[in-house]
């Protein structure tokens, strides 16, 4: 098969989908290999470095596009991309169709095999393929909200872990998945006093043994989340509901409960956004700020960090990918029901009944696709 990688343009977005590893098994089975020049340079990896496994290095994103079946990527086809896609394509990255009604109808119109990473399930039913940048995401987002807390960003200027004698901040997470675990750790390790918020009990009793005691967990609820408003001076949006728009948790109503120079970070942007005032912003522009709240909403913000990334991503996306070239599409995705749950369109149809209801969008049947 003839597999393309091409250079993200997302603003800010270094990661690349395929390493010289990863290229060097698949030209090894058989596999030509199309990689846009540069583009893994935002990585630190060079054209050289691909060159000398095998790759065939292009000289534009267009020139990739037309030589390859298959595109691999890491972020969502921008417009710029969109008159690439024709119907012969397979795309295998992330989508986040439920945020983008523009996107969703853009590739139900192309008509291409759109085999997102963030759907993608394993036979314990998680997650692999988003597991590895939510932990980075989660990571980060603590990072994110200690700078922007200090005064000279606009925040309180608190010191996330206070000092003896000096309160440390309150931080306030929604959701208790593997961001929100992952946010929780450093905002503990950090000092902060922690409040995990979730509306799974078995998940909050979980989180209560593995983490430490400086972190309170607190079953979810419009009326539980108005008390923390008040109260932190960090929240972390880390709601996820797999293939559908993040329910809105904080209205801007609400908002106004806040301490001014209070800091929001909102993970689940990338999904619709959890809080109602949220849009999604660039590691160039990542703040803006609303009732004196200060709100973070950078939707790729592992791509900050790609030499830690890339390599995270790839590690987990590779043997799914060999799998799809080895066997084809179809049968790759018949062999293995989670790999057919990242299948989210195909043929001008789209396969998320909750996306193709809320845009309008002709509704398919995956398993139908998937036998013809």
């Amino acid at each position: 098969m003839n597999i393309g990688t091409v250079r993200e343009i997302k603003d800010n977005e270094n990661r690349v989908a395929i390493v010289p590893s990863g290229v060097e098994t698949l030209v090894q089975a058989g596999h030509t290999v199309f990689v846009e020049t540069q583009a893994g340079i935002g990585t630190g990896i060079s054209d050289d470095d691909y060159r000398a496994v095998g790759a065939t290095i292009t000289a534009s994103a267009a020139e990739t596009w037309e030589r390859s079946d298959l595109i691999c990527k890491v972020k969502e086809p921008l417009p710029q991309e969109w008159e690439h896609i024709q119907p012969r394509h397979t795309l295998f990255t992330y989508f986040h169709f439920a945020a983008s009604e523009s996107l969703s109808r853009a590739m139900v119109d192309r008509g291409a095999v759109c085999v997102a990473y963030e759907t993608v399930e394993d036979k314990l039913g998680t997650l692999p393929l988003l597991t590895p940048m939510s932990e980075i995401a989660g990571k980060m987002a603590m990072q994110e909200a200690a700078k922007y807390l200090e005064k000279p960003q606009g925040g309180r200027g608190i010191l996330l872990g206070g000092v003896p004698g000096v309160p440390a901040a309150q931080v306030t997470i929604l959701g208790g998945g593997i961001v929100g675990l992952n946010a929780a750790k450093i905002a503990a390790g950090m000092g902060a006093n922690v409040t995990i918020m979730d509306v799974n009990l078995e998940r909050l009793r979980y989180l209560d043994d593995v983490l430490p005691a400086n972190v309170t967990t607190y079953f979810s609820n419009p009326l539980h989340i108005r008390e923390m408003l008040a109260v932190s001076d960090v929240i972390i949006g880390a709601v996820l509901i797999r293939g559908s728009r993040a329910p809105v948790l904080i209205r801007e109503a609400d908002l106004r409960r806040m301490k001014p120079g209070s800091v929001i970070v909102d993970v689940a942007v990338d999904q619709g956004g959890c809080i109602e005032t949220m849009h999604p912003t660039t590691h160039a522009v990542p703040v803006f700020t609303v009732d004196e709240v200060i709100h973070y909403g950078v939707a790729n913000i592992p791509g900050a960090v790609p030499a830690t990334s890339t390599y995270a991503l790839t590690n987990a996306t590779l043997p799914y990918l060999q799998a799809i070239v080895n066997k084809g599409v179809k049968k790759a995705l018949n062999d293995d029901p989670g790999l057919a749950k990242g299948l989210n369109a195909a043929g001008g149809e789209m396969f998320l009944d909750d996306v193709a209801e809320s845009f309008s969008l002709p509704f398919g049947d995956r398993a139908k696709w998937l036998t013809e």
